[in-house]
C-alpha cells in the first residue's frame, strides 16, 4: 500500500547535531522528522569524551586562534541548557564533572605551553595548587603544574537519552537502502515500509548524518561539499582507577593526553584516553595500542598503579568538512544549497551553533513552519539508543 507524507524538514542523523537541531526546529514550530540507520546517539557522538570546550586547550601555541575564539561561548551556553534557562531544557543531563584540569609535565615545552595558555585564557582557568589539585596531582611524585579549566564534562548517554525522551516520536529507523533520494527533486523520499511504499515531501534535507553525508551527497548526485576523515584509535582503561577529567600539556598544538572518566558499577571507573594517543595510535593494532598507552601513563603518571586495569580499543572516524591538508576545521560548518543544507558539528560543543545556522538557512529561503502530515510514518519504527563504546566491548585485556 503506498502512502504520502509531509513535512517541513527531513534530517538525517541521529548524533548530537541531528537531535539538537532537531529539538530546535521543532521548538519553532516546524514539522520535522529524524532518521537514522543505526542507532540515536550515532558513532561520533557515543564515542566522543562528553567535553564542552571552551578553547583553552587551542590557545597552547601562545596566541588565542580562530578556533579558541569560535568556540570560547560554548561552555557557557551549554550550561545555561543545563540550568533549563538556555535555548533548550537539559535539566536532567547527568554532569560528570564541572570542570576540567590541564596539566604540564616538567619538560620545559610543556611548562612553557601551560604558561602561555594561563595568561591568554585567564578568564577561563586558572593555576591550581596544593590540597585543591585532583588526588593524583598531590603525589609527591608529581613536578609540574596544573589549571582548572572552567569546562564541563557531560555524560553522553545520559544527554542523548533526554534529547530522544523530549524528541524520540519524530525519530525513525530507516536503512540506506530503504531510501531512495531524487537529485533532480530532493525534497522527495520514497520509503520502503513493511506495508508497501510512503512517499515523504520535505521543503528541505538536513544532511547531518557525519560520516554518511558522503554516501547521501553522492545518491544526490553532488560533489560538494566535500567531506573528510580524521580517524582516532581509542584506547580504554577499566578498573580501581580514580576519577580524572584532565588533559596533559604537550609541546604542540594538542593535548599530549587527554582523560576522561565514566563510573561504572563497585567502584570501577572507564578512563577513556585521547589525544595524541589515539590520533597517532590509528596505524597500530590494538595490542600495540595498549601497549602504547600503558607506556604513556607509565611516562605521564608513573606513580599510578595500573596493576588489575584492563584494557580495551575502538576506532572512530572523525567526520568533517573538507580543509587544506586535512587539519582540523576551526568551527561547524553548514552549506545549504538548492533544497539540502549539509552540516557538520567538528566538535560536540558546536551543536547549539550549528542548529542556529541551519534556522537561518531556513529563513533565508523562506521556509516558514507549515504543520505537515506525519501519520503515515507511524508504520516505521523508532531507533534504538547508542551504547557508549566501553558497553560494546565483548573481551577486556
Amino acid at each position: 500500500m503506498n502512502a504520502q507524507a509531509s513535512v517541513d524538514v527531513v534530517i538525517f542523523g541521529g548524533g548530537i547535531a541531528g537531535l539538537w537541531t532537531l529539538a530546535r526546529l521543532r521548538q519553532a514550530g516546524y514539522s520535522v522528522v529524524l532518521l537514522e540507520s543505526d542507532a540515536l546517539g550515532g558513532t561520533q557522538t557515543i564515542a566522543a569524551q562528553g567535553i564542552i570546550h571552551g578553547g583553552a586547550k587551542y590557545a597552547l601555541t601562545g596566541a588565542v586562534s580562530d578556533a579558541a575564539q569560535a568556540i570560547g561561548d560554548m561552555p557557557q551556553r551549554w550550561r545555561d541548557c543545563l540550568a533549563r534557562k538556555g535555548e533548550l531544557d537539559l535539566g536532567r543531563v547527568r554532569v560528570l564533572s564541572q570542570h576540567q584540569h590541564l596539566w604540564s609535565t616538567e619538560g620545559i615545552g610543556s611548562r612553557m605551553t601551560g604558561f602561555f595558555a594561563s595568561k591568554l585564557m585567564r578568564s577561563r582557568m586558572s593555576a591550581v595548587e596544593g590540597a585543591d589539585r585532583p588526588d593524583l596531582f598531590q603525589s609527591t611524585s608529581f613536578k609540574g603544574s596544573v589549571y582548572r579549566l572552567e569546562e564541563p564534562v557531560l555524560d553522553l548517554p545520559s544527554l542523548v537519552a533526554e534529547l530522544v525522551r523530549q524528541h524520540g516520536d519524530a525519530c525513525f529507523a530507516v536503512q540506506p537502502e530503504m531510501v531512495q533520494l531524487d537529485s533532480a527533486n530532493p525534497g522527495c523520499l520514497k520509503i520502503a515500509t513493511p506495508t508497501g511504499q510512503l512517499t515523504l515531501q520535505a521543503q528541505q534535507l538536513l544532511l547531518a548524518a557525519g560520516a554518511g553525508n558522503e554516501a547521501l551527497l553522492k545518491k544526490l548526485g553532488r560533489k560538494t561539499p566535500q567531506m573528510q576523515r580524521r580517524p582516532l584509535h581509542i584506547l580504554m582503561a577499566r578498573g580501581l582507577l580514580p576519577p580524572l577529567y584532565a588533559h596533559c600539556l604537550g609541546a604542540s598544538t594538542n593535548p599530549r593526553l587527554t582523560i576522561t572518566s565514566y563510573p561504572l558499577a563497585k567502584g570501577e571507573v572507564v578512563w577513556h584516553l585521547g589525544g595524541q594517543v589515539a590520533e597517532r595510535g590509528v596505524a597500530r593494532d590494538e595490542t600495540e595500542q595498549i601497549t602504547a598507552g600503558k607506556a604513556e601513563l607509565a611516562t605521564l603518571l608513573p606513580w599510578l598503579d595500573l596493576t588489575n586495569i584492563h584494557w580495551a580499543t575502538c576506532r572512530v572516524d572523525r567526520a568533517e568538512i573538507a580543509t587544506p591538508g586535512g587539519r582540523r576545521p576551526d568551527s561547524w560548518h553548514v552549506d545549504s544549497h538548492q533544497g539540502v543544507i549539509t552540516a557538520w558539528p567538528t566538535k560536540l560543543a558546536f551543536a547549539p551553533c550549528l542548529a542556529t545556522d541551519v534556522l537561518h538557512c531556513l529563513k533565508q529561503s523562506s521556509i516558514d513552519p507549515s504543520g505537515g502530515n506525519c501519520t503515515a510514518l507511524a508504520d516505521l519504527p523508532h531507533p534504538p539508543l547508542a551504547q557508549p563504546p566501553w558497553d560494546e566491548v565483548k573481551i577486556w585485556n
